[in-house]
């Protein structure tokens, strides 16, 4: 894959550089706690994803927090569970508790110093404040879907994303390499709307589908790595190289 034509790598950071998918099971446990049958973390996560891509579509400007929230009272309705209000708002709090892959530090230290880095997320800014103190790294701009009003995959938030970037660093949309995780959010969009895209493959050699739905059609994606640790590593070898 040729990477020198890209100035600017743009990420999904949920699912693909924060581990949204431990945070979520940890903080669905008080949850899961008061159910009357075992709930295991396949079939949460996958109920999770399926309910978060309804709530999005349906709440498109509702804060993210807020969502979460509104996620977990629709999780306890499905499961039968009869939970407070204060323990929906306690999972809507839990982002900044959500850790880091153990890679995502280090390889975005190196890609820092060959791209400009840039989020777009489906999260708050808050949210993801509290989660870039575990990533470490300074982004060169940070777009969530506070600022945008809807939730990927809406094309919407991409061409946000394009505006944004030529207006904020100049950058044109067939400069930019998005790297994500989630076939769904991210790159069946992506690559309706033309953009060029890196699958950091989390899920790698796991069966299901995770709290990511499945898209309709696998998307066309530029190169595919289990980690972004291995995406790093591609770049630094062809860097050498030249």
């Amino acid at each position: 894959m040729d990477l020198t034509r890209f100035k600017a790598l743009t990420f999904d950071v949920y699912g693909t550089l924060i581990d949204w998918e431990t945070g979520i099971w940890n903080a669905l446990q008080p949850l899961l706690s008061l159910a009357n049958g075992e709930i295991s973390r396949d079939e949460a996560l996958e109920t999770y994803g399926n309910i978060e891509v309804l709530q999005e579509a349906e709440t498109p400007s509702l804060h993210y927090r807020t969502l979460l929230a509104t996620v977990h009272a629709r999780l306890a309705r499905h499961w039968g569970i009869a939970a407070q209000a204060d323990l929906h708002e306690r999972f809507g709090a839990s982002v900044p508790d959500w850790p880091a892959f153990p890679d995502s530090r280090e390889a975005l230290a190196y890609l820092k110093q060959h791209f400009r880095l840039v989020v777009l997320s489906n999260v708050d800014g808050r949210s993801f404040a509290a989660s870039n103190r575990k990533l470490g790294v300074g982004f060169d701009a940070v777009y969530t879907a506070e600022d945008i009003g809807s939730y990927k995959p809406d094309l919407g938030n991409f061409r946000f994303l394009f505006e944004r970037l030529k207006q904020d660093l100049g950058i044109q949309k067939d400069e930019v390499l998005h790297v994500a995780q989630s076939l769904f959010h991210d790159h069946a969009p992506a690559e309706s709307i033309g953009l060029a895209g890196v699958w950091i493959d989390r899920r790698f050699g796991m069966g299901g589908p995770g709290a990511t739905k499945r898209p309709l059609a696998q998307p066309n994606v530029g190169g595919h790595f289990p980690t972004l640790a291995e995406f790093a590593a591609m770049h630094r070898e062809t860097d050498n190289t030249h």
